[in-house]
């Protein structure tokens, strides 16, 4: 929990209650009794609340004051912060106001919108000077989303047409689902297909139809969904899993060895200032987008069926620039 976490907690609490112990305020916060004796401090001493130690009441409490409540100054939220509820933020502006999630998005906005204009400048100010851009994301359709939302939270299997991008193919398919992922600023369904008898992925919005069944969805462990599905680069992973091993020039060494490909990824530095990133991958089509983005930048050292698969692909290019 962050010093800025701490601080609206604590005046949270002595704002709910007519006095808190020391010991009670530790243990919710769970920090330590040094730490919050110079929280306390900090907000005494620097952001002018009025804290007092009441002895009779046996707890801290807030002292009452002719100016009416004590407001806390704005603070700055760290560069996470920010990212996470600015992301909440453009996550409930994307959700369909007509749905069930309704009732509920205007206060979660509300109160989103409360914590971005308790900063130094207003909220409005922090939306101009920082902004979130989702580029590559595709247009949200949520049609189905409460539809699959309910299978997987009440364990139903379900039915759904989907539309496979790479064939442009419309298959029915029998699920189990097991969970919602948000990668890359789109939506996917992890789920047991019951005709391949094997987990799945699926884009949200390739669903075209889904139907809820009252058969029960079969379990699949968190362990073995990330086992085939967080093995490999990429959202549509495998179970067997290859490595890859790149090369990259010295100029864009300097921003891919800070990058994160993979939790698993090798890296390091080698001698002419170049360097080389080793990631797992399982299917190549999206690892080859993203090794393409970098244009003269990258080499496939190996395995050489990459290596293949991306010049092909170079050549393919190059034909469009032919004539």
């Amino acid at each position: 929990m962050s010093i800025n976490e701490r601080i609206y907690r604590i005046e949270d609490l002595l704002k709910n209650r007519n006095s808190i112990s020391f010991n009670e305020l530790q243990e919710k916060l769970e920090i330590s009794r040094a730490t919050l004796k110079r929280d306390i401090a900090y907000m005494r001493d620097r952001l002018g609340a009025p804290i007092i130690f009441d002895r009779e009441l046996g707890g801290y409490r807030l002292e009452e004051s002719d100016k009416g409540q004590h407001e806390l100054p704005g603070l700055w939220f760290n560069a996470e912060e920010i990212y996470a509820l600015m992301t909440m933020q453009h996550l409930l502006n994307n959700i369909d106001a007509g749905g069930i999630l309704s009732p509920h998005i205007k206060p979660l906005l509300s109160r989103l919108t409360e914590l971005l204009g308790a900063t130094n400048d207003s909220q409005e100010q922090l939306q101009k000077r920082i902004k979130v851009e989702a580029i590559g994301a595709r247009k949200f359709d949520l049609t189905y989303f409460q539809a699959i939302g309910s299978c997987l939270l009440k364990r139903k299997r379900l039915v759904m047409d989907y539309l496979g991008r790479g064939k442009n193919e419309l298959t029915t398919r029998e699920l189990s689902p097991q969970r919602l992922v948000y990668y890359k600023n789109n939506w996917y369904l992890d789920a047991w297909c019951h005709a391949k008898e094997d987990i799945r992925s699926f884009a949200i919005d390739a669903i075209q139809r889904v139907e809820i069944l009252e058969t029960k969805a079969i379990d699949v462990s968190e362990t073995k969904l990330n086992e085939e599905l967080g093995s490999g680069y990429g959202i549509f992973s495998g179970k067997e899993v290859k490595w890859a091993t790149l090369k990259f020039t010295p100029e864009r060494a300097r921003w891919t060895a800070s990058e994160r490909w993979h939790s698993k990824q090798i890296g390091k530095y080698l001698e002419d200032g170049s360097y080389e990133l080793k990631v797992p991958y399982s299917k190549a089509p999206e690892l080859i987008i993203d090794i393409m983005k970098y244009g003269p930048d990258v080499e496939v050292v190996e395995p050489q069926e990459l290596r293949k698969a991306v010049q092909e692909n170079l050549i393919k290019t190059l034909r469009n620039y032919g004539k």
